[in-house]
Order: structure tokens, then C-alpha cells, then sequence
């Protein structure tokens, strides 16, 4: 195994524990002690986790970005769900904006049941998966190829997302407060996150329940700067109250209830 790989499989497994151990890590994988706190040291100068005695844990003040191999293996039911509902608002004929979060990745994938939909996304990933739609246009905003996110970003996306108009825009984020609002960990993505609400009739933000209660260094918007929240779970009721307050619709799965 390389140890990139190795490095985002001890991710991934902290993304679900929020630790891990040394030495289970070492018999996990096969390799020495040493090896594995090696890993954790350079995770830890990356600023994704927090060294411990014997172990780790995650660095949980989401300043930094988990990569998007890790993103993609995190809450995948989940994700899939707030794909589903979100794709119900979308109809064929549409043009829709997606970020570069894993959560639109998702979305992408849902919306390849649509015909002759028109695509603007900043994630290179997304232009994968959809390059063999044939009735779909599908638009690159270009920009900065960002770290470890394969997403385009900085003034050249923001320009070419501002240039145009879209049906529908939906991101995501890194942190969901009820006091703080929409945040995320990057400002240049958070810029482009900005400018695609900015810039379409139905703003839709796709925030699956880890990102409740949690706060990002940059602000990207209030509630009221979209029109829909969709969960994969159904908030508390207090945050319920909150969207009704600010007149945004929230949809979480049925089951939920």
C-alpha cells in the first residue's frame, strides 16, 4: 500500500471514530509503529488531526480540508438521501450550479437521470463523472486548481460564475450554525460559494447532519441567503424554528420524522 493511501484510510477512520490508536494502526496495515506516527506527524502539520498519547484525534476545528478521496467515503447514505431529495426539485431543462463539495458529487451523480440539463461546476471530479451525458451541457468555471479538493477556485471561477445565470445553485459547507450561519474552511471556496448563490433563481444548501453545530473560520452566508436546506436527518426543532423565521424551506428524508 502507498502511503497516500494508507494516510486517507486513517482518515477516512478518523472521520468515523474521531481517534486512533498507534499500534492498531500499525497491525491494521502491516507496518511499524514508527511508520504510523510518522503518518500522524505529517497529518498533524497538515492541520487535519491533533497528536495524542499512544494515537490521534481529529482535528475537529475545521479549518482545514479533508481531502475530497476521504470526503467521498464519509456518510455516503447520507449523502445519497439529500441527492435524492434535492434532484425532486429539479426538473429536466434546467440549469443548476454545483460546488465542489462531496455532497454535490452525490447530487451529480442523482441528477444523470435528468435530460437536457444545462451544468456549471467548479469541481473537476463532477466534470468527470458527467462527461458522458450527451444531452447535458455541461460548463468548467476554470481558476486555481485547489489542494487535495480537485476544484477550480479564485477570481477566474468567481468571473466566469458571475457571467452567467442559473435556475438553481447548490452548495454546501463545512460548518452549520444557529447563531453563526453558513461557514467554510477556505476563503477562495468560500468566495465561489458566495458568488454562485449569488448569481440563480433557487438557492439550495445540502448540509448533511455533521455539519450541524459546527464552525468554520469563513462566512459564507446567512439562512436567509438561501431559499432551501436539505438534511439527510431531520434538524431539532429549535433549528426548525430558526429556517421558518428566516423563510427558508427545509426537506429531510420521511423516514426521519
Amino acid at each position: 500500500m502507498l502511503a497516500v493511501e494508507r494516510k486517507n484510510k486513517i482518515l477516512s477512520i478518523l472521520q468515523t471514530e474521531k481517534k486512533v490508536v498507534v499500534g492498531e494502526l500499525s497491525k491494521m496495515f502491516s507496518v511499524s509503529e514508527e511508520t504510523i506516527r510518522r503518518d500522524l506527524e505529517k497529518l498533524e502539520k497538515e492541520g487535519l488531526v491533533v497528536k495524542a498519547y499512544g494515537g490521534a484525534v481529529l482535528n475537529e476545528n475545521t479549518q482545514s480540508d479533508m481531502p475530497l478521496a476521504v470526503r467521498k467515503r464519509t456518510n455516503v447514505v447520507g449523502k445519497q438521501k439529500i441527492a435524492e431529495l434535492v434532484a425532486g426539485l429539479i426538473e429536466d431543462g434546467s440549469s443548476v450550479m454545483l460546488d465542489c463539495s462531496s455532497t454535490a458529487y452525490f447530487i451529480a451523480k442523482k441528477l444523470k437521470e435528468r435530460r437536457n440539463m444545462t451544468i456549471i461546476t467548479n469541481s473537476i471530479e463532477i466534470l468527470i463523472e458527467l462527461k458522458d451525458q450527451k444531452n447535458f451541457k455541461i460548463f468548467c468555471t476554470g481558476g486555481l486548481l485547489g489542494d487535495d479538493s480537485l476544484a477550480l477556485v479564485g477570481s477566474h471561477a468567481d468571473t466566469m460564475i458571475s457571467s452567467v445565470h442559473a435556475g438553481f445553485s447548490v452548495i454546501s459547507c463545512k460548518g452549520f450554525d444557529i447563531e453563526r450561519g453558513i461557514t467554510d474552511s477556505n476563503d477562495l471556496h468560500a468566495f465561489t460559494k458566495q458568488t454562485m448563490i449569488r448569481h440563480c433563481d433557487k438557492k439550495i444548501l445540502a448540509v448533511d447532519s455533521s455539519k450541524f453545530n459546527r464552525v468554520a473560520f469563513n462566512v459564507v452566508g446567512k439562512f436567509s441567503d438561501v431559499d432551501v436546506i436539505v438534511s439527510d436527518v431531520k434538524p431539532p426543532e429549535e433549528w426548525l424554528q430558526k429556517f421558518n423565521e428566516s423563510g427558508v424551506r427545509c426537506l429531510y428524508p420521511e423516514e426521519t420524522r
